[in-house]
């Protein structure tokens, strides 16, 4: 029986992308979500086995995961790509704004990985985790401070994850800048944007998917961050 990959927050963009690949390789996959989507009901009709998780509280974490333990023994890899992106401002608490991306960036997958270590190493091959982190954890965010600090903190659980599940298990960071617009961007914004990277494009997320794959069939990496970002770092 082939060992299904858990992706968290599938229900748009990256997340989703690379669940519909899986399930056109013929992956099983297990997807979560916060909000209910069509897209979520389609992964459903086509073979995903999708479960509703609030990763917000650690009550939810703990629901999240004595449900996947009901589901499966074993895990080919797990994506985090569950996300939140919350700004400080005027009308918010910043220890609030700090605690909720702490708790959905980096809370949430430490106790996901630990209480899915031998789910995992079930069996004899390698395995994987993949954080998806983010640009900003480079050079920070003036606008988005808990956020890339929450992102950074993930970027750290990779090294320390590596450590800890080597060999059995390959631990590796995604670290996305513009992947693709959002459909309100002007075309001020998208212009503006654009100009941040040396490829200026929108390259859209089959440029994540591949790299996904390209880290699940890779024996080699462990421990890093592999950059997706059009050579942003050298603007």
């Amino acid at each position: 029986m082939t060992a299904p990959i858990l992706i968290t927050g599938a229900g748009q963009r990256i997340g989703l992308a690379f669940a519909q690949a899986c399930l056109e390789q013929g992956q099983p996959i297990i997807v979560t979500y916060r909000t209910h989507r069509p897209a979520v009901e389609a992964l459903q009709k086509a073979g995903a086995l999708c479960i509703q998780a609030d990763f917000a509280t650690n009550e939810g974490i703990d629901a999240f995961i004595d449900t996947l333990k009901t589901k499966t023994d074993r895990l080919r890899a797990i994506i985090h790509n569950a996300s939140d992106w919350l700004p400080e401002s005027d009308d918010s608490d910043p220890a609030d704004v700090m605690s909720a991306m702490m708790q959905i960036h980096a809370m949430a997958p430490y106790r996901i990985n630990l209480a899915c270590r031998a789910m995992l190493e079930h069996g004899d091959s390698t395995t994987d985790i993949i954080h998806m982190t983010d640009y900003v954890v480079e050079k920070g965010s003036a606008k988005h401070i808990a956020y890339a600090a929450s992102k950074a903190a993930l970027a750290n659980l990779t090294l320390s994850f590596s450590r800890l599940l080597a060999p059995r298990v390959k631990v590796n960071s995604l670290a996305p800048s513009l992947i693709m617009f959002n459909e309100g961007d002007s075309d001020a914004y998208r212009k503006k944007t654009l100009k941040k990277s040396l490829m200026g494009l929108e390259p859209g997320v089959e440029v994540a998917v591949q790299t996904l794959q390209f880290i699940l069939n890779n024996p080699y990496i462990t421990g890093r961050t592999i950059p997706l970002d059009g050579g942003r770092h050298l603007i």
